[in-house]
């Protein structure tokens, strides 16, 4: 899965979209293309603003799924590592030289609890979110079993309505149970408030944040009545990120998609009132379809449709182009509304779309193109891995 790509015994059009050195112009369709510097500028600035608010960064894994994108986050972002949401997702990125791994979700099945114990064995912290103190036990014999010690976040439901405990009692008498057990440690909160984050309006956003911050400030304050440190505090997003930083309480970021950004996350405004990928961030992260049909005068058919992209956040729009719409989609066809027939067979578009995380888990590799060139082709190296 992390193995290095051996191209010259894969065939464009076949195993890859793509090769490094061939003209951007011959990538095959649909497929993900990367715009490097775009990507790259993005990274930086991210890692600037964390350094500069004395904050860690721990990058979302399951936005891109792919070791190379964690790499090039930790290399020109000062990323400390990832986070992601399945047991098979974190060993992807543990195998492929990530050496800090969080499990931002629980794990309650035997058998995956047994293969995250074994994670540290590969060379990565490993830490994992529990948000019942049954969970403590399981964790602790898998952990003596293969001589390793899993750390813990206590995960708080700061207002997603997902996990969570919600109280500080519950977060304190967790983070006891797991001091007490063996090989295991507790090493923080977890309290990402994933249900604002897009919310169109800024305001909107910190007030919800407002709420998360002082519930977490006050579980902070209940471990420290007990004797109990809490080393890291850990959550935001793209679109809270400066909540947090600036709040007194979080000292670790979770942030995914400013990497990307997608037609989603993009439309949400910042504090000025513009929207974020006008300025704040910039969009990196495209697929590239191709018009194969042109049989009726006011709309182009291109071969985008369902199985290339996500639409759960809304369809994805054209990028560069004002005179032309990405209307609807079916399995295979994406349908433009090109009312002045200014589209030709054989065009090529780049579509943003609508949530990049799904989107980048059915394609296998991403194009990465600089002065249209593809200077790199990369795996999605943990795609279905849902276990």
């Amino acid at each position: 899965m992390n193995a290095q790509t051996n191209f010259d015994q894969l065939e464009v059009g076949y195993d890859v979209p793509a090769v490094p050195g061939m003209d951007a112009a011959g990538i095959q369709t649909p497929a993900l293309v990367l715009d490097l510097d775009a990507l790259e500028r993005n990274i930086k600035k991210m890692g600037d603003y964390a350094k500069a608010h004395g904050m860690r960064h721990r990058v979302h894994g399951k936005m891109h799924k792919s070791v190379d994108v964690a790499k090039l986050q930790e290399e020109l972002g000062g990323a400390v590592g990832v986070c992601c949401q399945k047991v098979s997702e974190a060993e992807v990125f543990a195998r492929g030289g990530i050496k800090d791994v969080l499990v931002s979700n629980q794990v309650r099945d035997p058998q995956k609890i047994d293969r995250l114990a074994r994670l540290p064995k590969l060379g990565a912290r490993t830490i994992v979110c529990v948000d019942d103190i049954d969970n403590v036990a399981d964790l602790s014999a898998a952990a003596q079993k293969h001589g390793t010690e899993l750390e813990v976040f206590v995960e708080i439901d700061c207002g997603a309505g997902r996990c969570g405990v919600t109280t500080t009692e519950a977060v304190v008498e967790i983070a006891k149970a797991v001091n007490a057990a063996e090989n295991l440690k507790f090493s923080g909160i977890q309290a990402y408030q994933g249900a604002m984050q897009h919310m169109d309006s800024y305001e909107d956003r910190k007030a919800k944040l407002d709420i998360a911050i002082a519930q977490v400030a006050d579980a902070v304050e209940g471990l420290k009545a007990e004797g109990i440190e809490c080393d890291l505090v850990s959550g935001g997003g793209t679109g809270s990120y400066y909540f947090e930083s600036n709040s007194g309480v979080y000292n670790e970021l979770q942030c995914g998609s400013y990497a990307f950004m997608d037609a989603d996350y993009g439309r949400i405004l910042d504090k000025d009132g513009n929207r974020i990928d006008q300025g704040e961030w910039e969009n990196a992260f495209f697929l590239l379809t191709q018009v194969m049909s042109h049989a009726k005068a006011d709309k182009a058919i291109v071969d985008a449709g369902l199985k290339a992209q996500s639409v759960d956040s809304g369809l994805p729009f054209i990028f560069g182009r004002e005179d032309v719409e990405y209307i609807k989609c079916s399995d295979e066809h994406g349908v433009v509304a090109d009312p002045n027939g200014v589209l030709k067979v054989g065009e090529k578009l780049k579509l943003v779309p609508g949530h990049c995380d799904p989107t980048a888990n059915v394609h296998d590799w991403y194009v990465g193109v600089r002065n249209g060139k593809v200077e790199t082709v990369w795996p999605v190296s943990a795609r279905g891995k849902a276990y």
